[in-house]
């Protein structure tokens, strides 16, 4: 089983990260952690390094993977979202694990939510941690 976690350097994305290690490794599965962005910046590199600090916590060997997507025309959440169902059709996971910000109405509907972009347009299993 292939399971992808996404971060995005909020504790959400942290907590979730360390479920997803747990996960991987009570079902024997391999752990593939991603970070969306438009560009890479200091703030990148921040939670590049925050991601693999909760990894070697956890005892998991997983390569923290980043995805820059430069042809975001502006970098939302719902972009990020896309580029996330994209990573699951092309690689083929098996499960995905995202954190969820609990963001307002009116920010969802101009932002979008990368977590509900995620389980309204896949078909494999999902868990979201708040």
């Amino acid at each position: 089983m292939d399971v992808l976690a996404a971060v995005d350097g909020s504790e959400n994305s942290m907590r979730a990260l360390r479920f997803a290690a747990e996960f991987a490794a009570r079902y024997d599965a391999a752990l593939h952690v991603v970070h969306v962005t438009d560009q890479r910046t200091e703030a990148t590199e921040r939670i590049l390094a925050s991601a693999e600090a909760v990894l070697e916590e956890a005892d998991v060997d997983s390569d923290v993977e980043l995805a820059v997507v430069t042809e975001m025309a502006v970098p939302t959440a719902r972009a990020a979202g896309k580029e996330l169902l994209d990573l699951v059709a092309d690689e083929g996971f098996d499960h995905v694990v995202v954190g969820h910000h609990g963001a307002g109405r009116v920010e969802r509907a101009i932002l979008g939510s990368a977590s509900e972009t995620v389980v309204r347009g896949t078909t494999v299993p999902v868990t979201v941690v708040p």
